[in-house]
């Protein structure tokens, strides 16, 4: 197969922990040829999407005494070449958010790639669907109690009903801009004005967990169905338990209330053409749904001795056989 992933700089890129590398390295191993290029190499001509590409060799990182070590330099690339994306197997869309306007065209250009021809992970339309907050919504059974507003009043009402909760801006990544908010707190006015921009931006407001002090479990979907998963731990100083957070992980398994969930959504997110999604669960409840690019992919595999990237081009090399 002929795999392009649209990622960020992949200078930026750390190969000990970023999922878009270990995916890149599985489909080398597997014998496929890789690419890579980035939003803004993109085009689209005569009704086509077009990209400047380049191959990638990767140096695989290697485990010593519990963690992921790379060669330096980790990897090669080749002279860039203007292409049409339809003459790849499947394309990645792997480039962190946040979802402004640049990643939203990257999506439009996207659409003009025959998907007859091109698998393209995640589907365009179905990332600009699946708002990492809000697409929770519609799977009311598995959240907790949750409202989305940009008006004080509807979130003072609600924080005073629950007593305690966590803001989250709609857009942000990586636990960015997330607030614990409680009953009583004197700065109330100005976290609710700073975060919604004086009223213009609606924010989500969630029902505080208690069960968040004993983990951030993130579960990685292939096709709806779980292919692993790891806890996230903070750090003690932040209550958030996001890596990008300062927050540690740990080995775990995925509970039966967990495995609902999963397959609450997995029709859903196929319908969607969401192929490889992280979902976030805090004491069995659902608080995240990851489409963009999700990660976890080296902590699952260090932890758990698995190589869950061979198993999701291993699910490519039969979905591109089937185009």
């Amino acid at each position: 197969m002929k795999l392009a992933f649209i990622i960020d700089p992949i200078y930026q890129l750390d190969p000990g922990h970023d999922s878009s590398v270990a995916l890149m390295e599985a489909a080398q191993k597997l014998g496929h040829q890789v690419w890579v290029t980035q939003t803004n190499w993109l085009s689209v001509v005569e009704g086509k999407a077009w990209a400047l590409l380049q191959e990638v060799e990767l140096v695989p990182v290697e485990l010593v005494e519990g963690r992921w070590v790379a060669a330096n330099p980790w990897y090669k690339l080749k002279e860039r070449s203007f292409t049409p994306l339809e003459t790849m197997d499947a394309v990645f869309m792997r480039t962190d958010p946040p979802v402004n306007d640049a990643y939203l065209f990257a999506t439009y250009t996207l659409d003009y790639i025959d998907q007859n021809k091109t698998l393209v992970i995640n589907n365009p339309s179905g990332i600009r669907a699946a708002n990492e907050k809000m697409y929770a919504l519609q799977f009311t059974q598995c959240i907790p109690e949750t409202i989305v507003s940009a008006d004080k009043q509807v979130i003072r009402e609600f924080v005073e009903a629950k007593g305690a909760t966590v803001l989250k801006p709609l857009g942000n990544k990586a636990g960015e801009g997330i607030l614990f908010l409680q009953s009583g707190d004197r700065n109330f006015n100005s976290i609710v004005e700073l975060s919604t921009l004086q009223g213009k931006v609606p924010v989500m407001v969630q029902n505080y967990l208690p069960a968040a002090k004993e983990g951030d479990k993130r579960i990685i979907l292939l096709n709806g169905e779980p292919l692993g998963a790891l806890n996230r731990l903070s750090s003690g100083s932040d209550f958030r338990n996001n890596m990008a957070a300062g927050g540690t992980v740990a080995q775990t398994k995925i509970t039966p209330r967990e495995q609902e969930i999963c397959s609450a959504l997995a029709e859903k997110l196929r319908q969607d053409g969401l192929i490889f999604v992280g979902i976030d669960i805090i004491g069995g409840y659902l608080t995240e749904v990851n489409v963009t690019s999700p990660t976890g992919i080296r902590e699952i595999d260090r932890l758990d001795g698995t190589c869950l990237g061979n198993q999701v081009i291993k699910w490519l090399e039969q979905k591109v056989n089937l185009i």
